[in-house]
């Protein structure tokens, strides 16, 4: 993979397979059937529990397929996507050989699903499934071709190919304001980590990645507490979803690596131990800021954020790098976020494996550090 870099400026990009984004209230109604890979398509959705029995989004999507189109759903893809809850999916989707697409409804454990079963697909047949994704999260799964379930040891593994990526995403605020707000708040900070950890990241490209990134820190420092204070405003609902796509989309498929230490911290904490993604990056974000701040490549580019949330740049990087973590802590203070790990059962006695299993060492200073922070928010 071709490495990005600052001094001289660098880079490669190279987009996922995406035909279409489609955005604004109603936009499911409006584009849903042009989104379909040919006139005979035969869909099965990918969903969980909540949206199927608690909310008439899935309904609503069944009809617009109607019976010409709909080959049937699945419901029961729980938190972090547990791999027999996929085994079963891929089943049931396996069993209609005319089905070819398959659409996700939710956050990132149905898109992750959906993206899985796909690749099982191809394992068979030789050939991907088309994906739309209508996300009701900002967690941004829908921007990349990599997909994260958890095994029967309750670890999270990893899958990735460019063909996974979804097809078409559909960003509907009507969706949206069915989502539960803290849930609908926390996945925006797994955004922010998103859009944070990929300004430091080795193969992030100055344009389009780092600078839209910037811009979608921006607008979720701006309209987050607007949607707080105001949860079914459906423009701040579909600037925030923009926002989420622009942190994560524009990494590309030209990528390696994970995104960084707050992700990597994200799914020791995440599986392991029934936390949210949108939690765990409230919980490590603004912290592995404040480490990185200590590395003057990453506290260069930290640095850049400072105008993008209304404050001006001092002129040292680890000091601006500093107050972009303290912004952030407040952010998801203010926005009601702050948790502990002890809220999750996680102890004292834990620290030192997720440590290991973040750092993949036994010790050093980033396994110290780390160790420190795991520490900080017991």
């Amino acid at each position: 993979m071709t490495e990005s870099t600052e001094h001289p400026l660098s880079g490669l990009w190279k987009p996922t397979h995406l035909h279409a984004l489609y955005y604004g209230s109603d936009s499911v109604q409006k584009h849903l059937l042009s989104c379909l890979p040919s006139s005979s398509s035969k869909v099965f959705i990918i969903t969980g529990s909540s949206l199927a029995s608690k909310t008439p989004l899935i309904k609503h999507v069944e009809a617009l397929l109607g019976a010409k189109h709909h080959a049937g759903t699945f419901s029961k893809i729980g938190q972090h996507a547990p791999v027999a809850h996929l085994d079963e999916a891929a089943d049931a989707v396996q069993k209609d050989e005319a089905v070819d697409t398959l659409i996700s409804v939710g956050g990132g454990s149905p898109i992750d699903s959906a993206k899985v079963i796909s690749y099982r697909h191809y394992e068979r047949s030789g050939n991907f499934l088309h994906h739309i994704s209508i996300p009701t999260t900002l967690s941004a799964a829908e921007c990349t071709f990599g997909a994260g379930y958890t095994n029967e040891e309750g670890a999270k593994v990893g899958l990735a190919h460019p063909e996974c990526a979804p097809h078409a995403i559909i960003y509907d605020a009507t969706f949206a304001k069915e989502t539960p707000q803290r849930l609908w708040l926390s996945t925006a900070i797994r955004a922010l980590d998103h859009a944070v950890e990929l300004l430091y990241h080795p193969t992030a490209t100055e344009v389009p990645t780092k600078q839209l990134c910037l811009t979608a820190i921006a607008s979720l420092f701006t309209y987050l507490p607007k949607s707080k204070n105001d949860p079914q405003n459906e423009d701040y609902i579909t600037r925030l979803q923009l926002a989420s796509f622009s942190s994560l989309y524009p990494l590309g498929t030209n990528v390696n690596v994970g995104l960084g230490l707050s992700h990597t911290l994200g799914y020791a904490l995440g599986s392991p131990y029934g936390i949210p993604h949108g939690i765990t990056s409230c919980l490590t974000l603004a912290r592995v800021v404040n480490l990185k701040s200590s590395d003057p490549e990453a506290a260069e580019q930290l640095a850049r954020v400072l105008p993008f949330i209304g404050r001006s740049r001092s002129g040292d990087n680890k000091k601006d790098a500093v107050e972009v973590a303290d912004a952030i802590e407040k952010l998801v203070k203010d926005l009601g976020l702050d948790s502990r790990l002890r809220d999750y059962g996680v102890g004292e006695d834990q620290i030192l494996k997720i440590a290991r299993l973040a750092t993949k060492t036994d010790g050093g200073q980033l396994y110290d550090d780390v160790v420190s922070l795991i520490r900080s928010k017991l």
